[in-house]
């Protein structure tokens, strides 16, 4: 069975009608899949902004804790006392006195906390 494109008398018979018909539905075809392939990536990009959205606004709330603590240990003489013994000040009535075999790792209060 051999294929034969038509000849220039036949597709004159066709009816006007049907040839436009014909090539709006291809222009529909193409129209939907266009549309159908931009829907997909529209899902996907929302898809990966409200996921980083979503961890932003985790990492957010962590630093809202976090600042929290550091305000409310502020206001506590206590705790800067203890501070500013980490990074070696002493009180005026103090005497310093290190051991040969102290350690000179940081703990306890003295552990660095990363502030937002």
């Amino acid at each position: 069975m051999k294929l034969r494109l038509p000849r220039w008398e036949e597709v004159r018979r066709l009816p006007l009608t049907m040839m436009i018909a014909s090539l709006l539905a291809a222009l529909g075809i193409v129209q939907m899949t266009f549309l159908l392939g931009q829907s997909g990536y529209r899902y996907l990009t929302w898809t990966q902004q409200t996921g980083l959205a979503r961890s932003q606004q985790t990492q957010l709330e962590q630093d809202v804790i976090i600042l929290q603590d550091a305000k409310a240990k502020a206001s506590d003489p206590d705790y800067m006392d203890a501070l500013a013994r980490c990074i070696g000040y002493v009180g005026k009535t103090e005497q310093v006195v290190v051991a040969q075999s102290a350690e000179e790792s940081l703990s306890g209060n003295c552990d660095p906390v990363r502030l937002p």
